[in-house]
């Protein structure tokens, strides 16, 4: 088992140090880029760096606390108990963050001009961060750097199924605040793409205010069944704001969102949809193997998953799910189309380690896409030659 995942990450080393080396070979490739206004920003408070690892499902009996499956924030002392625990194992190190996986998809695999709004710590991980931004063909001119470390997320799957289990850090790491928004930095944008979270509400809720003043829509991620589960209130509040023009999440978080905890009742990712119908213009439910649903207006789609069932590592598949659902409809494709299409960026990323797709798995996609019959993106060409 141990084997295996060697080799993985050894193909993968590889790919993270050419990140590091092409830093100053792209610089001119983001001139151009910002010549171009985006179309899609991303709202990532704090830049992360993924540990991904896989390991035997029971080692997570005795190292972490909590449920499977999910993310649970945790202490520095947490985290560097966990590192120390898979040490032994091997450990893949690359740019994450859930926004940030959604917006390097959409600007890596489907060629539609993205930016970022964070902020990164002034040490390796957030140099690693940004080069890999930089590599992905990503605006990065509202990058803000800041004193202090950048922060850190252990990812733990499981070397059978490709579960996988979270546990970010985000203690004394750099963090963008609400007040350092401004409208410029939302200017001429069409879509804002956010992550719900506790901690973040704050600059989430300036955004999104922002963001509106600007005439740009909000696509927000309910985040893990956890958070769901723990602050649905504060999650209901700002959906029924009418602020949120799309919102999306896994059967997990969708069963949270509708669980009645005082009756004994289990409720299904469709009640979740239709709730969340009625708050939002688009909302999403993903179904894992078993595909998605999503509602936009009357009309309601359930789509099946794409592909031959490989799955390595779950990381990123609901976030390259929707890189491919938002391009379909920036590219003004129907509600079916939009989830096919999601349907093989996030059936992409699960065929290896990690939330970032290789080369050969975009091909995998375009192939997917193609057989999907729905239009595949300009930038197939491209990914023989595009550094990673």
């Amino acid at each position: 088992m141990r084997a295996v995942s060697e080799s993985l990450y050894n193909d993968n080393v590889v790919e993270v140090e050419m990140v590091v080396k092409v830093e100053v070979e792209v610089e001119v490739e983001v001139e151009v880029v910002e010549e171009e206004t985006p179309l899609i920003l991303g709202l990532e408070p704090t830049a992360l760096i993924d540990y991904i690892a896989r390991v035997d499902w029971s080692l997570l009996d005795g190292i972490i606390l909590g449920e499977r499956g999910g993310a649970i924030d945790v202490s520095i002392e947490e985290l560097e108990h966990i590192l120390r625990e898979v040490e032994s194992y091997n450990v893949l190190k690359m740019a994450g963050g859930s926004v940030s996986n959604t917006i390097r998809g959409l600007s890596a695999g489907f060629g539609v001009s993205c930016g970022l709004v964070d902020a990164y710590g002034d040490d390796e991980q957030g140099r690693l961060y940004v080069a890999n931004m930089i590599s992905s063909g990503i605006d990065v001119s509202r990058l803000r750097a800041k004193k202090g470390p950048t922060g850190r997320c252990v990812c733990l799957v499981d070397a059978l199924s490709g579960g996988r289990t979270m546990r970010p850090c985000f203690s004394n790491v750099a963090t963008l605040k609400a007040e350092e928004l401004n409208r410029e930095d939302f200017k001429g944008f069409k879509w804002l793409v956010i992550r719900f979270g506790i901690y973040s509400l704050e600059i989430t809720k300036a955004a999104i205010k922002i963001a509106k003043q600007e005439g740009v829509s909000i696509s927000m991620d309910m985040a893990s069944f956890e958070t769901v589960r723990d602050y649905r209130q504060s999650l209901v509040e700002l959906l029924e704001s009418g602020d949120i023009d799309l919102c999306y999440g896994n059967e997990d978080e969708a069963r949270e969102l509708v669980r009645d905890h005082d009756h004994d009742h289990d409720p299904i990712p469709r009640d979740a949809l239709e709730f969340l119908g009625e708050k939002c213009k688009w909302a999403v439910v993903t179904l894992g193997p078993n595909g998605c649903m999503a509602k936009h207006g009357g009309e309601t789609v359930r789509v099946a998953a794409t592909g031959d069932g490989k799955v390595i590592d779950t990381t990123g598949a609901g976030e390259l799910f929707m890189s491919g659902f938002l391009y379909g409809l920036v590219k003004g494709l129907s509600l079916e189309e939009c989830c096919k299409v999601g349907s093989c960026s996030g059936g992409s990323v699960v065929r290896s380690l990690g939330a970032q797709v290789t080369p050969e798995n975009w091909h995998w996609m375009a192939k997917q896409m193609h057989f999907q019959a729905v239009p595949v993106p300009p930038t197939t060409t491209n990914w023989s030659s595009h550094k990673f």
